[in-house]
């Protein structure tokens, strides 16, 4: 009986304090980018950084996720994720994704970016509104470099 009283206090004590780890929802027309200030309305544009401690970071686009990597420690992010272009308001691993530019889809900050969970799914907006694919490691390499 004692064991059992002792387990369920330990078992309390774990969930109390257990660090969660994981996407938030963004509330859209409501909050704020944590890079740029604008309020997140962009429904298919959206992003999040996750850290390992659990802080969520939201963004209006992709590219300000990317910016805010300058001031941040990488090595302290645990997730990394966009809204896919095909599902609004699903976040997606942006490491896993594949990107397009085209100045055919603008984006909220006018880097014209946009995230695509399947990469035919990009092929094909490229295809029929151009622009060019970009892998996560290719998309930060090219917002660094203009």
């Amino acid at each position: 009986m004692e064991a059992l009283k002792y387990n369920s206090i330990l078992i309390v004590f774990m969930l109390l304090f257990n660090c969660n780890v994981g996407p938030t929802a963004i509330n859209y027309g409501t909050d704020g980018c944590y890079y740029c200030k604008m309020t997140i309305v962009d429904r298919v544009h959206a992003a999040e950084i996750v850290s390992k401690k659990g802080k969520v970071y939201k963004f209006d686009a992709t590219e300000c996720m990317v910016n805010f990597l300058r001031e941040f420690e990488p090595l302290e992010i645990e997730l990394f994720l966009s809204n896919n272009y095909t599902t609004p308001e699903t976040l997606i691993d942006a490491t896993k994704a594949t990107f397009l530019i085209s100045e055919n889809i603008p984006s909220p900050m006018g880097a014209y970016l946009s995230a695509f969970k399947h990469k035919k799914d990009a092929e094909r907006f490229k295809t029929e509104k151009g622009g060019v694919l970009y892998t996560w490691n290719e998309l930060q390499a090219h917002l660094n470099k203009n």
